[in-house]
């Protein structure tokens, strides 16, 4: 009976919540005065911050990939066999780059590396202008003397420490700067967004990594192709050579003997020869122009449609803390810390006191 007494004296009624809530609404209103002066000061702080808060710049580029469809060259490949052409090797395209492999090219050290070592404008590299405006000579210099590289040199003559330093601008980039995403998984449309506190640095940045990434990337894409035609186009520009020769050698055989006696067939086996020669490059010159066009077209297949929609502009989108949004907020903020503090000190008092009583 006695446990059962203690359970139900414990239990909260809705008399002492209604108590509780007048204790504390009149403590704190007692404490106006501390809470309207920490109120100021927060008001104050999030004014300062506001005002030393740099705002950050955002360069977008948004495009759209569109894959090769191969899917017609089966049914070409099909239509090839009919007439001896084998087009197998033509019609495989490398899984290199599928999907969203693309993406990740722009997060590398090596296309952010080299887009870092392009031109920011005509006396300045875009390495230079990050280390300019960030200050890193100062913040570095204990371990790295950045005044005395010279990034301009070619990348194979770069000092350890250079490389170093490309790397480790890449890292911040890809990890704060850098965003590359599709907006919705659905659609073929990318977007590459760079943040920096340097307007121009953002812009150019963008459009010259967007540049050097798409084109590496249609590059690749389309160099097992391009190597195929430029092999199939050799062929058959040496094949056209000989059938040229064979033919010039023919008609000279033939002039020499315009009216043969046809009782004596030896003077004719020299032309007879000529001939076979002709016909022979004419046949191998004929399958290597079919394989040459199927190439072509594969080639044009393969290749990437990357269509630029959106391009970074002038004045870019900026993200800030505006004045009165700071001063609210900090208000709010070192508000809420002087209320915790205020409610757990007179908690710790009421406990020392019933201790005492």
């Amino acid at each position: 009976m006695a446990d059962q007494k203690h359970i139900v004296d414990d239990k909260i009624t809705l008399r002492e919540v209604v108590l509780r809530f007048k204790y504390w609404t009149g403590y704190f209103v007692g404490k106006w005065k501390t809470l309207l002066l920490v109120g100021l000061v927060g008001l104050a702080l999030g004014a300062i911050a506001s005002i030393l808060k740099k705002p950050v710049y955002h360069a977008e580029t948004t495009f759209v990939l569109e894959e090769s469809d191969m899917s017609g060259l089966g049914q070409m490949s099909g239509l090839a066999s009919l007439v001896g052409v084998n087009i197998g090797s033509l019609g495989s395209s490398s899984g290199l780059f599928q999907g969203d492999n693309i993406m990740e090219l722009y997060r590398s050290d090596n296309m952010l590396g080299k887009t870092l070592l392009s031109d920011f404008d005509e006396n300045q590299l875009l390495i230079d202008r990050y280390i300019s405006f960030n200050e890193l000579e100062s913040k570095w210099k204990r371990k790295v003397d950045l005044s005395g590289m010279d990034f301009s040199i070619p990348r194979e003559n770069f000092s350890v420490s250079q490389d170093s330093v490309v790397k480790e601008i890449a890292k911040l980039i890809r990890e704060k700067q850098l965003s590359v995403e599709k907006p919705n998984r659905k659609l073929t449309i990318i977007q590459v967004n760079v943040s920096s506190k340097d307007e121009a640095f953002a812009k150019v940045l963008n459009e010259t990594l967007v540049e050097k990434v798409n084109s590496f990337y249609f590059e690749t894409k389309t160099k097992k192709t391009a190597e195929n035609l430029l092999i199939l186009q050799s062929q058959a520009d040496s094949v056209r050579k000989i059938l040229d020769e064979s033919l010039l050698a023919f008609a000279s055989s033939t002039d020499r003997v315009p009216n043969p006696n046809p009782l004596l067939q030896a003077a004719t086996v020299d032309a007879r020869k000529r001939q076979v020669d002709v016909q022979a490059s004419t046949a191998v010159y004929t399958e290597i122009v079919k394989n040459l066009e199927i190439a072509k077209v594969n080639h044009r297949n393969n290749s990437p449609l990357i269509q630029i929609i959106d391009t970074p502009r002038f004045p870019l989108k900026r993200t800030e803390i505006k004045l009165l949004k700071g001063m609210v907020f900090g208000a709010v903020i070192l508000g809420l810390f002087a209320l915790l503090y205020l409610y757990f000190s007179e908690l710790y008092r009421l406990h020392i006191e019933e201790k005492q009583g």
